[in-house]
């Protein structure tokens, strides 16, 4: 929840994490036709507004200056955002929310409890019926909290090792959202990460379990994938701890069906891949960086085709 005036008073504001919460939103489009605010434009707040869209009238209210800028980079993003207009979404793009304002300040309704709209710091108002926030997720460990035994981390995760087990204690492992481990994928540097992907929770998983049965054998690390349902799928692998300095893109990204593969390099280094309508580039590339064997920024350039790299 945004720490801003309005937000925790009025109803029909919604946080999306858990089954409840979408029959929530549900409830409250009810009809459809609704006027819906969504601030946010990384995934959570672009597959609400993109699932919604068709029948109601969608803003996303976003402060980068792309969509999904952070992760996906100011290319990527524009294309996701082309995406979603010709869906209906509407963009509101480097803004700042100042407060969320009642329903009786924007129209002549009655019921100051309910939202009626989004004000930004520069005084504009865009009317509600309803609004979602997509603005960040944090670990679930408030049950940690008193526990003398755990050290949180500043955002309230557990830092684990290799194989994810827990430092400072004993046969103690912490998979998925609440963990914080070495990323050793392609320019990781085994820096501190924390993954917010179902996939990854899964893999870890797995290697808990291989590391309490067979704790001598030494793992290779497993590289992150996720997809979401924007557009015709976007599927994603790898992961960006120190952020990329360059995307190459291949493929038809303008055209009226985007089919691209996106290669996000840092240095020589290949670090992550985004694919539209090409699945098994993505699937080729997760697996050569998982051998080591992934291509680099200059085969790129000169015209080298992933799949046909050697494995």
């Amino acid at each position: 929840m945004l720490p801003l005036p309005g937000f925790k008073d009025q109803s029909n504001i919604f946080l999306l994490r858990q089954i409840p919460d979408t029959q929530k939103i549900m409830n409250a489009v009810g009809d459809k036709g609704k006027k819906i605010v969504v601030v946010g434009s990384s995934f959570i707040g672009m597959e609400v507004a993109n699932a919604l869209a068709k029948e109601n009238d969608v803003t996303i209210i976003g402060m980068e200056p792309t969509p999904l800028d952070r992760v996906m980079g100011s290319k990527v993003g524009k294309l996701f955002q082309g995406i979603l207009e010709k869906n209906g979404v509407k963009f509101v793009m480097d803004a700042e929310v100042d407060s969320a304002v009642p329903k009786s300040s924007v129209a002549n309704a009655v019921g100051l409890s309910q939202v009626g709209g989004i004000k930004l710091k520069d005084g504009t108002v865009y009317d509600a019926d309803l609004v979602i926030l997509g603005v960040g997720v944090r670990p679930a460990t408030d049950y940690l909290k008193d526990n003398d035994a755990v050290k949180l981390e500043k955002d309230g995760s557990l830092a684990v090792d290799d194989n994810f087990a827990v430092k400072g204690l004993s046969d103690v492992y912490a998979l998925g959202d609440i963990a914080t481990y070495p990323y050793n994928g392609p320019g990781g540097n085994g820096k501190p990460v924390r993954i917010e992907h179902w996939n990854v929770a899964q893999n870890m998983g797995r290697a808990v379990g291989t590391a309490i049965a067979k704790p001598d054998l030494k793992q290779h690390p497993f590289i992150p994938v996720f997809w979401s349902a924007l557009g015709s799928q976007l599927r994603y692998c790898g992961h960006t701890p120190d952020g990329f300095d360059d995307v190459i893109i291949t493929g038809e990204p303008d055209a009226e069906k985007p089919k691209f593969v996106a290669y996000y390099t840092k240095g020589e280094d290949v670090v992550a891949v985004a694919s539209m309508m090409k699945d098994p580039a993505m699937t080729k590339a997760a697996e050569l960086m998982r051998t080591g064997q992934m291509i680099t920024r200059s085969d790129l350039k000169n015209g080298k085709d992933v799949l046909t790299a050697s494995l």
